[in-house]
């Protein structure tokens, strides 16, 4: 199978994608790196299909329909054990989409939710019993509307009695004005790819210098060492074949993996919503992970022990 052009995959009616949405990539490479026995992909979504499960009225883009079928198969091929499925922006806080994966994962899945402050009790018990570890607070400008802090620090109080994290959604601009919120929230946090790091501004830049202070003063903080491909400027790209995808974006991760060993997570992020430039192979993907991770024992941390201690913590 080839790569498939915006327009190739059929959507429901009633919606029409975002133009130039790029839909995922057919037929990804098997990866040459073998994933340890047991790994996560602790970040993926599901979109939809749009005509089970409707997408928001209040999104910011409408995605290609891309079923837990077809993520279960990519996590079969990439040789994935199970899967961590963040809710989605255009599903807003209807987390049901996210839910059925859940469910018919056969226990393989965990959920991030969205969630409002008028959700109930009984709605947060019926999210746990389904398999939802999370919440996302989401603050790029771009795909969400403002949410006063206040509501978030009073629905992390209430998650917190679950037992469930925060997943933090942020650019590494808007880090100083976020800190004192991010640094009261009374449960783990968990932070989106790195906090959207400027790679051209360099490792050592101010910007990173500070999320890293962020991470090594709060040990509830860790961090997905994921979506290079959003990060990346110079490349190369994941695509025909490329071994050394993303290098610009190797020194960030591998400083934050070795650094935090015990406290970071690796996910596809398929289907890769809101891609501008390129849509990277996954296989290719998965080939990227040696390269911040470059020993077996800060694979097994990154991608088995880390992720299970987080969503799967009965079994540890």
């Amino acid at each position: 199978m080839s790569k498939p052009t915006s327009g190739d995959f059929p959507q429901a009616e009633g919606f029409t994608k975002t133009p130039g949405w790029l839909d995922w990539y057919t037929g990804p490479a098997k990866p040459r790196f073998q994933l340890p026995a047991g790994a996560v992909d602790a970040h993926c979504h599901v979109f939809g299909p749009g005509a089970e499960f409707p997408y928001a009225p209040e999104r910011k883009y409408t995605p290609c329909d891309a079923s837990k079928h077809e993520l279960f198969a990519l996590r079969d091929h990439l040789g994935f054990a199970r899967n961590v499925i963040v809710q989605a922006t255009c599903h807003g806080a209807d987390n049901r989409a996210m839910v059925d994966a859940c469910l018919a994962s056969g226990g393989k899945a965990r959920g991030v939710a969205t969630v409002k402050r008028s959700v109930t009790d009984e709605e947060l018990q019926a999210l746990h019993a389904a398999g939802v570890r999370g919440v996302r607070f989401n603050f790029v400008k771009r795909l969400v509307d403002f949410t006063p802090k206040d509501e978030l620090m009073e629905i992390a109080g209430r998650i917190a009695k679950l037992g469930w994290h925060v997943v933090i959604y942020f650019e590494a601009v808007d880090l100083p004005e976020l800190w004192d919120f991010f640094t009261r929230l009374p449960t783990t946090v968990v932070v989106d790819h790195m906090g959207r790091p400027d790679v051209s501004k360099g490792v050592d830049s101010e910007e990173f210098a500070l999320f890293l202070k962020f991470m090594r003063e709060h040990k509830n903080v860790w961090s997905k060492v994921s979506c290079p491909e959003r990060l990346s400027v110079t490349g190369p790209k994941a695509l025909n074949g490329e071994q050394a995808a993303y290098q610009d974006v190797v020194p960030f991760a591998r400083r934050v993996v070795q650094e935090f060993p015990d406290r970071v997570l690796w996910g596809t992020d398929w289907p890769h919503p809101n891609l501008k430039d390129h849509m990277p192979d996954d296989g290719l993907l998965v080939d990227f992970i040696p390269h911040i991770a470059p020993t077996a024992e800060l694979q097994q941390k990154l991608l088995v022990t880390n992720p299970m201690k987080l969503y799967w913590p009965e079994e540890v």
